[in-house]
């Protein structure tokens, strides 16, 4: 659960320091917003340091919680309510995501 958990803040400082950016260039909002946007990406790769597993896993595996935690955010700050389309996507990324995450370990 600790690993699902700093997966998903790793995600939100990924899609704030993303989103903010957004915001500037696409809604005209102030040039401002790239200092906390640069500050959640910093953030966002120290986070992905945490992981005990080897970076391109933990790439690889993050990406199936990014992609449940965008839509998320699709709904929750973008309010558009994500399809049963959306749903299965995330299950299968998820499910990508466990296959990753929970292989077994081989030891020499």
């Amino acid at each position: 659960m600790k690993t699902f958990l700093l997966y998903v803040a790793t995600a939100l400082a990924e899609i704030v320091g993303c989103y903010l950016p957004w915001l500037w260039l696409k809604q005209g909002r102030s040039a401002w917003l790239l200092l906390p946007a640069a500050a959640s990406l910093a953030l966002f790769a120290w986070l992905l340091t945490l992981h005990e597993s080897a970076a391109g896993r933990v790439y690889a595996a993050y990406g199936g919680v990014y992609i449940g935690v965008a839509l998320a955010w699709l709904w929750l700050v973008d309010q558009v309510r994500p399809t049963w389309w959306d749903a299965a996507g995330v299950a299968v990324a998820l499910c990508g995501m466990g296959l990753i995450v929970f292989q077994p370990q081989i030891r020499p």
